[in-house]
């Protein structure tokens, strides 16, 4: 039987693809019979994209728009869009057309299936420069070697979640949110859907190569203790070489004459151990920062705009669920 189906959309100054993407979207979704709506999650865009929204909402009674006080980033907004879904299945995907709507009937096939997750995975990434596939190759695999759950490689946040999932991951009070970890979190059935991702429509891609560190960190720090360990792990490597030179220094000054300059071997050992230090200080400091932003318990996001919804959005702040359905 049709279900009810909720997508997903955070945006920030997508103007030249909001229209396309929405003409795409409800032509595949008024296709897969039941009901629908599109929620847009404007991150405090600079541009049209809210008013271009607004104009949608005019026009179709199933679209919705969040709209934040300030920019709060890509996974904040993600997660407000999730806070105030209502369908029994819940799509998230990005609003430059990369990720295809018309693969959401094959999302669905597998959702029908049983799978509580299904997340789709790149096979092709289309024409993006060399140093980020690189990049993006590297660095799944890397994570997926270090994390203490199962990730999936070249897989980010498009997907499909049943409303059990979701409810899941609304229930969550962490703040750094790593989205496409915390699916592979809470476990179930999942299956992937590959896909060839199509070149950016128009526009900037948003998701510079600071942000993709700064999130590719958030990743790894969230769901690895292995950076502890490392710390650890040169604490003994560096005692290991101090007790090595211990034994070379007596030796040099008892069997031979000593090849090393004395202030240059001094100099090298204080500068390899201060970096020892200052790496080991860094990767706690990542650590204990992540605590500090927890305790604080301030809100995820603060809404500025809600607009499309059946009755009107309370004015919370943070984790604000919405019983509103499609």
């Amino acid at each position: 039987m049709p279900q009810s189906i909720s997508v997903v959309v955070p945006v920030f100054n997508e103007q030249e693809n909001l229209p396309q993407l929405y003409r795409r979207l409800t032509a595949v979704l008024s296709g897969l019979g039941g009901s629908y709506e599109i929620i847009f999650v404007d991150d405090a865009s600079s541009d049209r994209t809210p008013h271009l929204v607004r104009q949608f909402i005019q026009a179709d009674p199933r679209v919705r728009l969040l709209s934040f006080s300030r920019n709060f980033g890509h996974q904040v907004a993600v997660t407000a869009g999730l806070n105030f879904t209502g369908g029994e299945a819940v799509v998230i995907m990005d609003g430059d057309l990369q990720d295809p709507p018309e693969l959401l009937p094959r999302l669905l096939d597998q959702w029908r299936a049983g799978f509580k997750v299904v997340f789709a995975r790149r096979t092709q990434r289309g024409r993006e420069p060399a140093s980020k596939r690189l990049f993006a190759f590297l660095y799944y695999r890397l994570l997926q070697r270090l994390a203490e759950v199962q990730m999936p490689v070249d897989s980010g946040d498009f997907c499909l979640l049943d409303r059990q999932i979701v409810d899941l991951l609304n229930a969550m009070p962490e703040r750094n949110r790593y989205l496409r970890g915390l699916r592979s979190w809470v476990g179930f059935d999942q299956a992937e859907v590959t896909f060839e991702r199509p070149a950016r429509l128009a526009g900037e891609p948003k998701y510079t190569f600071t942000k993709s560190l700064a999130l590719a960190l958030d990743g790894l720090v969230s769901f690895s203790r292995l950076p502890l360990r490392l710390a650890t792990w040169l604490g003994f490597f560096t005692g290991f070489l101090a007790l090595i030179m211990v034994g070379l220094v007596i030796y040099w000054r008892f069997f031979t004459a000593s090849p090393l300059n004395g202030f240059g071997a001094l100099a090298a050992a204080v500068f390899f151990i201060g970096a020892v230090q200052l790496i080991t200080v860094g990767i706690l400091g990542e650590y204990v920062g992540r605590i500090y932003e927890e305790i604080k318990n301030r809100p995820l996001y603060i809404l500025k705009d809600a607009q499309g919804f059946e009755r009107p959005v309370p004015g919370r702040v943070g984790n604000a669920p919405s019983s509103n359905g499609p």
